[in-house]
């Protein structure tokens, strides 16, 4: 290749050569989505022809129908092919260097996470139905665990005697291909569950009679999907329903690692339980917690040590 390619030929080879070997098929399918949009958005420019200003009014006209994360993602994908050509030195400088991220705002965000008495309605509300949706819902209320890992469950993830359930593989319920490792190796984790979790899962499993121990936990009988679209609008619905504000699946995930947070579970716990690669991941993302928690620590600190100089 040379400064003549195309970046939508340069980006194309970079992913069949670098990620689709080693990423997820999940992962690999967002890089086959930046594709398709450079073709549209930088058409047959070359590598050579993009500026620091050309590349800039791409990302700003993307931005016009994009969310700032959907953006990012796409400037992500960009630099790192670009950064590539340059090591080739097929290109002298990276023209994404100081590109500004905006995106177009949402209208109506859902929330980050519940509150600990909204988490509770939800729980109490989802709890030993007999309804498939709500007994996912209340599991990852529960356990913080992804949608997938949820639907990858079988029954031998299950340890009835110890209280403990294990994560070691995902359902790929967006392009249907069955069992599918988990996010990372950090995301294989064994957690302990309380006694009325367990209790709902054994009832669960004596209900259906289970013969087969690799079956899975949460599937619908008659062969249906359960698109992650439809648990969300239902849940959007429950929330509604029961008074509290309106939650994604996802939210779900963030309001059980906040609520531990905000009763004194340590990082490290919270981390492992979460399945995150490593502790640093979870700080980045609880940052806000994590600082409120310090506030409240300085405060009981100075509290304590004026105490002692009282005594």
């Amino acid at each position: 290749m040379n400064n003549q390619t195309t970046l939508y030929k340069y980006f194309k080879t970079w992913i069949e050569t670098y990620k689709e070997p080693v990423v997820a098929h999940a992962t690999y399918i967002k890089y086959e989505n930046t594709l398709k949009q450079i073709e549209k958005y930088f058409g047959e420019t070359t590598i050579k022809q993009i500026t620091a200003t050309s590349y800039q009014q791409v990302l700003n006209e993307y931005a016009k129908t994009h969310g700032k994360l959907t953006v990012a993602c796409f400037h992500k994908q960009i630099k790192a092919c670009l950064l590539d050509a340059v090591d080739e030195q097929i290109i002298k400088v990276d023209p994404t260097r100081k590109a500004v991220i905006t995106g177009r705002k949402k209208e109506t965000e859902k929330i980050k996470c519940l509150d600990y008495d909204e988490w509770k309605k939800l729980v109490m509300a989802t709890y030993n139905t007999s309804y498939i949706r709500d007994q996912i819902i209340y599991l990852a209320a529960v356990t913080g665990m992804r949608y997938a890992e949820v639907l990858g469950l079988t029954w031998d993830n299950v340890d009835f005697q110890n209280n403990k359930l294990t994560v070691n593989k995902t359902w790929d319920y967006k392009y249907h291909k069955g069992f599918i490792p988990t996010k990372n190796e950090g995301s294989i984790r064994q957690m302990d569950i309380d006694d009325k979790t367990m209790t709902m899962l054994r009832n669960l499993y004596d209900e259906r009679a289970i013969d087969d121990e690799n079956a899975r936990i949460f599937v619908y009988t008659e062969g249906k999907q359960l698109y992650s679209a439809n648990t969300n609008k239902y849940l959007s619905e429950l929330c509604e329903s029961i008074g509290i504000r309106n939650i994604s699946f996802h939210s779900l995930r963030h309001t059980h690692a906040s609520i531990l947070l905000y009763q004194g579970v340590s990082l490290m716990a919270v981390s492992r339980r979460l399945g995150h690669a490593n502790t640093a991941t979870t700080q980045n993302i609880y940052i806000h917690i994590i600082k409120e928690m310090e506030n409240k620590e300085k405060e009981l600190i100075l509290q304590i040590i004026s105490k002692g100089i009282a005594a």
